[in-house]
């Protein structure tokens, strides 16, 4: 069972450190946020940062940047209903709104409710 788990999971392992040792910087976004600049290795002359070159992203720029990042995902598009378009008015729950067009009346079922005398013959 060991020896058959190392053998499924070896492929795995490979594919994994393959694809973090062939990684590309340049397929990265390109967005303010680290502040290494253009720094170099003093011994490999390699660049320190993923993205060098990239100024820091500070003050209003990054606040500005951060809270408008996700708007299109998380703004509420909601479909226009065609019977709100003659509201005028939206007193509250219970109470029927006033709009645009006939002036209808709902009337109550009774108007007055059934009399019986007090003294039964």
């Amino acid at each position: 069972m060991k020896t058959s788990l190392i053998i499924w999971a070896s492929p795995f392992v490979v594919g994994l450190v393959v694809s973090l040792a062939l990684a590309n910087p340049d397929m990265l976004p390109k967005h303010p946020g680290y502040p290494m600049g253009k720094s170099l290795d003093p011994v490999k002359g390699q660049p320190l940062a993923n993205d060098p070159g990239q100024t820091n992203a500070s003050g209003g720029n990054a606040l500005v940047g951060s809270a408008a990042f996700d708007d299109a995902h998380s703004s509420q598009h909601l479909s226009i209903n065609q019977n709100d378009q003659r509201l005028l008015e939206k007193p509250g729950a219970g109470i029927l709104p006033k709009v645009q067009g006939p002036n209808i009346k709902i009337e109550p079922p009774v108007k007055e409710a059934s009399k019986t005398n007090a003294s039964p013959q």
